[in-house]
C-alpha cells in the first residue's frame, strides 16, 4: 500500500523535478550499496577500456533517473507519454516492415528510457512486450497497467508468454524484449559482452529466426533537465547468421554499439554478468 501510494505520488510531478530527485536517489543507492557501486564501476571500466571518474558520475545518476521516471512513464496519460517524445530517428525501417506486412522484433537494451520504446511503438501498431514480474510484488498492477494499454500487451516470460510473442510475429505485428536481460538456466548460451562471457538470452535469436520478421533495435535517450526524449531506431550494424550462439554474439555486438554511442545512460549497476544457479561456467574462451 505504502508502495502504490508513494508511486501514484511521484507520478504527479513533472517530469523534470522527477529527474532532480532521481539524480540525487542514484547518489543515494550507490553510496549505500557497496556491491552496486564497485559492480557499477567494474562494467563500465570494462565496457570502455579505462577507469573515467566524470562518467561513472553520470551513469550514477541516469541510474537514479531511470527508476524514479517510471511512475510517470506507467501512470500518466498515453498521450501525456507521447508527447515526451521530442523527435524520433530511424522511423523509416518500421514503416518499410510494416508495410511489407512482415512482423517485427524490437531490441532494447537497458539504456536510456526503455521503458517508453514500446509505448510510442503501440501507438502506431499492436505490440506484445515480453517481462518478468518486478521484485516488490505491489509493483506488479502498476506496472501491467502501464505497459497494457492502447495496443500494447505483456507476455510473461514463461512458455505461455513465448507462445504470445510467436503468434504476435505471425500475425504481422510487433515484439519487444530486452535482450540484455539475464535468463534462467536453459535459456541462455555464454557469448561476450564487452570481451567478458555473459549468460546471454537465446530467446531474442531464435524469434529473429521466424520466418518473415525484421530485427530493429530501439532506444531513447533521455534529455537534460528533463527536456523528454529522442528514440533511435535501426536494423543493426550486423545480421544475425550462424548458429545460435553465433547470432547471441551478434546480438551482444550490436547492442555494445549502442551503448558506446551513450555509455552515461546505460544501467551498468545491473548484475549482468551473474551466473545463475546451475548454470556451467563459461568454457575458457567463451
Amino acid at each position: 500500500m505504502i508502495t502504490e501510494l508513494l508511486f501514484r505520488m511521484l507520478s504527479r510531478l513533472p517530469l523534470r523535478v522527477l529527474h532532480l530527485l532521481g539524480a540525487w536517489a542514484g547518489w543515494l543507492v550507490y553510496c549505500a550499496d557497496a556491491g552496486y557501486r564497485r559492480r557499477l564501476q567494474d562494467n563500465l571500466a570494462l565496457a570502455i577500456g579505462r577507469h573515467d571518474s566524470a562518467l561513472v558520475r553520470q551513469a550514477v545518476c541516469e541510474a537514479g533517473r531511470q527508476a524514479l521516471e517510471l511512475p510517470w512513464l506507467w501512470l500518466r496519460p498515453a498521450e501525456e507519454v507521447a508527447a515526451a517524445v521530442r523527435h524520433v530517428e530511424g522511423w523509416e525501417h518500421v514503416e518499410a516492415a510494416h508495410a511489407g506486412g512482415r512482423g517485427l522484433l524490437f531490441l532494447t537494451p537497458h539504456l536510456g528510457c526503455f521503458e517508453i520504446t514500446a509505448q510510442y511503438v503501440a501507438r502506431f501498431m499492436p505490440i506484445t512486450v515480453l517481462y518478468r514480474p518486478p521484485r516488490k510484488a505491489a509493483l506488479q498492477p502498476l506496472m501491467e497497467a502501464g505497459r497494457a494499454r492502447g495496443q500494447m500487451r505483456t507476455a510473461p516470460a514463461d512458455v505461455s508468454g513465448v507462445r504470445q510473442l510467436v503468434k504476435a510475429l505471425r500475425d504481422h505485428q510487433a515484439v519487444g524484449m530486452l535482450p540484455d536481460q539475464a535468463p534462467g538456466v536453459g535459456e541462455g548460451v555464454w557469448a561476450p559482452f564487452f570481451g567478458r562471457p555473459a549468460w546471454t538470452m537465446t530467446l531474442a535469436a531464435r524469434m529473429a529466426e521466424a520466418k518473415n520478421v525484421s530485427v530493429l533495435y530501439v532506444w531513447a535517450e533521455r534529455l537534460p533537465r528533463g527536456q523528454g526524449f529522442v528514440l533511435r531506431f535501426s536494423p543493426g550494424s550486423e545480421p544475425l547468421v550462424g548458429t545460435l550462439q553465433a547470432r547471441c554474439a551478434a546480438i551482444n555486438r550490436n547492442i555494445e554499439r549502442l551503448i558506446l554511442a551513450c555509455p552515461a545512460q546505460y544501467l551498468w549497476g545491473y548484475h549482468r554478468y551473474k551466473r545463475p544457479k546451475g548454470v556451467p561456467a563459461p568454457e575458457l574462451g567463451a
